[in-house]
C-alpha cells in the first residue's frame, strides 16, 4: 500500500512539474548544462511597405491591444519603444495555455527584438528584421532558444522549439495578410 501511495505521489509530482514547465508557470533556469539551438530563420515576403508591416506588428504592443488579440497578448507595461508583454499559446490540443513573458523592443522602421523573461525554457531571443524589396517588404525571423541540463534540456528544447516555430509561422501568416490588406487601397 505504501508503494502505491509513493508511486501515486511521484506520478502526481511529475505531472505537476510537466504542466508547470509546459505552461510556463514553473520556469526552470538553473544555469547548468546550457545548450542553445537556432530558431528559424523564417522568411516571408509581404506586398506592403516596410512602415505598414512595422505598424502592423507594433500597434497591438505600443497602442491599444485589439479585443481580437486578447486571447493571444496582454501588455503588462508600455514604454516609448519597449514593452513587457505576456503571450498566450494553446497547447495540448487547446486544453492548456502556455504563457510566455517577453520584452519587445521596437527600432523603427526595420527591426523588432523579443527577449524571453519567463516561459517554458530559460532563454529565448528573437528578431523580426524588415527589409525593403522592389515588391514590398521581406520579413526575416530568427532567434535562439536555450535550455539547461545538458541532453535532457536539449530534448526539451527540441520539443519546445518545434511548437514555438509553428506558432511564429502562423503569426507571420496573419501578419502578412493584415499588412497586405492595409496596403491594398494604397497600391
Amino acid at each position: 500500500m505504501r508503494a502505491v501511495a509513493w508511486a501515486a505521489g511521484a506520478g502526481g509530482a511529475l505531472a505537476a512539474g510537466y504542466l508547470g514547465l509546459v505552461t510556463g508557470a514553473v520556469p526552470v533556469d538553473l544555469g547548468v548544462g546550457r545548450r542553445t539551438r537556432p530558431l528559424g530563420p523564417q522568411t516571408v515576403d509581404i506586398a506592403a511597405p516596410r512602415e505598414t508591416v512595422f505598424d502592423v506588428v507594433a500597434r497591438p504592443y505600443l497602442g491599444r491591444t485589439p479585443r481580437a488579440m486578447a486571447e493571444k497578448l496582454h501588455v503588462l507595461e508600455r514604454g516609448g519603444d519597449l514593452v513587457l508583454a505576456e503571450h498566450y499559446t494553446p497547447v495540448a490540443g487547446g486544453r492548456l495555455r502556455a504563457v510566455t513573458t517577453e520584452t519587445v523592443r521596437f527600432t523603427r522602421p526595420g527591426r523588432i527584438d523579443f527577449r524571453l523573461v519567463r516561459g517554458p525554457v530559460p532563454h529565448v531571443t528573437e528578431s523580426f528584421v524588415l527589409d525593403e524589396t522592389g515588391a514590398g517588404t521581406r520579413l526575416t525571423y530568427a532567434g535562439e532558444l536555450g535550455t539547461d541540463l545538458w541532453r535532457l534540456g536539449q530534448w526539451w528544447g527540441g520539443a519546445v522549439a518545434t511548437r514555438w516555430e509553428e506558432t511564429v509561422a502562423a503569426s507571420l501568416g496573419s501578419l502578412r495578410a493584415e499588412a497586405e490588406r492595409r496596403a491594398a487601397p494604397h497600391r
